[in-house]
């Protein structure tokens, strides 16, 4: 009986892995991150779907808690202390007018179903933060990456990491139910050890690294991982965030060793990241979906308009072109792998309403399809209105065209890629 179910657990999960391949690949094709289709493919296999998986749940449950650590330590390896303290000096207004903009229309939405304050600061931010690994692939994929605009968009997503830094074990807390004092001593732990370990990296960066290097891939891939996962369990047992503790083992891991281990990671990423997304599509019942259509499509468009003020007034400040301010705007829309993060942190503790499940799945669903056509279609239209403001006239030279960010600009690359290209 055991090798029966042993059998057909690896069909399942055969299965599983070789329809997440191609969904990837049509996901290619047609210019889409990826993270849609898993999630639908999620929602075609869990609860209410058209076939449901009985054998692989545990080892996908296992298998996404190891996506999320693997997400936030490459995160952290895309960025040295330096790196992050001098986008904090650089972002932190465009991250204030971006944190209060986008987390606002979750809060009130939140608080209009009933879902209370626990459901508020839950759904503040699913709306709150962008896709870095989509924001990635677009800035890629339309060669934007040497634009004058590029600065500003990446200046803003290192603001919201750190803001993640402070908000994930404050949600955690949050969602255990723990009181106000709990709450702080939480976030106060969480603040002394991002603090500790910038300081750490700042001046003990180097032997950190060397700590963790190895010229053998396989005791360099044994070394990274593991310390990941003992980090992440360590903090989760004091209740600072699985994800937090992944992130500054990440920061604190510097220079040559950071770049190495991001190559090696990346698949093991992917294949992680997209079980992830694809557990959290599972446990979402697709006949819970069209009741809260309309608030997630109320939600993308206010957040939508939101994103493109920020990126808009922040390419404004730093002297971009409208139409680079256009761009970075739209660049900014898609919501994808970190929301689903947060919903699935609130799932996992069971202390929000089955409708939060769907609608942060819905609104995800149209904001990650949502946001790579916006940020393709937005510079055509921008030439289009100019065409018919100035038709006798040839079209001036645009200021955000691409060139070389100036040297005080944060040039480190977006936070993290996506799941797959």
């Amino acid at each position: 009986m055991l090798a029966h179910e042993t059998a057909l657990a690896l069909i399942q999960l055969g299965a599983v892995l070789l329809g997440l391949g191609l969904l990837g690949r049509i996901a290619g094709r047609i210019g889409l991150s990826p993270i849609p289709l898993y999630l639908i493919g999620g929602l075609a296999f869990g609860t209410g779907g058209v076939i449901e998986l009985t054998h692989v749940d545990v080892f996908i449950h296992l298998a996404s808690e190891i996506g999320v650590v693997l997400l936030l330590l490459l995160l952290g390896l895309e960025y040295s202390a330096s790196e992050l303290i001098t986008g904090m000096r650089q972002s932190w207004a465009a991250g204030v007018v971006d944190l209060v903009l986008n987390a606002t229309p979750g809060v009130v939405v939140a608080l209009v179903l009933g879902w209370g304050a626990t459901g508020a600061i839950a759904m503040a931010g699913v709306t709150y933060i962008s896709s870095s690994g989509i924001v990635a692939k677009v800035l890629r994929d339309l060669g934007r990456l040497g634009n004058r605009e590029t600065p500003t968009i990446l200046a803003i997503l290192v603001f919201e990491d750190l803001v993640m830094a402070g908000y994930l074990p404050v949600l955690t807390a949050v969602l255990a139910g723990v009181g106000f004092a709990a709450g702080l001593q939480t976030l106060g732990v969480a603040l002394l050890a991002v603090t500790v370990v910038l300081v750490v990296a700042l001046r003990y960066g180097r032997i950190v690294s060397a700590l963790i290097d190895s010229s053998d891939r396989e005791i360099f891939l044994l070394k990274v991982l593991g310390s990941a996962l003992l980090v992440a369990g360590v903090a989760s047992l004091v209740q600072v965030s699985a994800a937090v503790g992944a992130f500054l083992l990440g920061i604190a891991i510097s220079d040559s060793t950071a770049h190495n281990a991001t190559k090696l990671l990346e698949p093991l990423r992917d294949l992680f990241a997209a079980l992830f997304f694809v557990l959290f599509g599972l446990s979402t019942d697709p006949a819970s979906i069209p009741p809260v259509l309309g608030w997630a499509c109320l939600l993308a468009v206010a957040t939508t308009a939101t994103k493109i003020a920020t990126g808009w007034w922040a390419a404004k400040r730093a002297g971009v072109s409208p139409r680079g301010r256009a761009r970075a705007g739209t660049a900014l829309v898609a919501h994808g792998e970190f929301s689903i993060v947060i919903a699935g942190l609130a799932v996992t503790a069971g202390a929000v309403p089955a409708g939060f499940t769907a609608l942060a799945t819905t609104y995800v669903l149209v904001m990650a399809v949502a946001g790579p056509i916006a940020a393709r279609i937005v510079e055509p239209v921008v030439e289009w209105r100019a065409r018919r403001r100035t038709p006798q006239r040839a079209a001036a030279p645009d200021a955000s065209e691409p060139n070389l960010p100036p040297a005080s600009a944060p040039t480190q690359a977006p936070r993290m890629q996506p799941a797959e290209s």
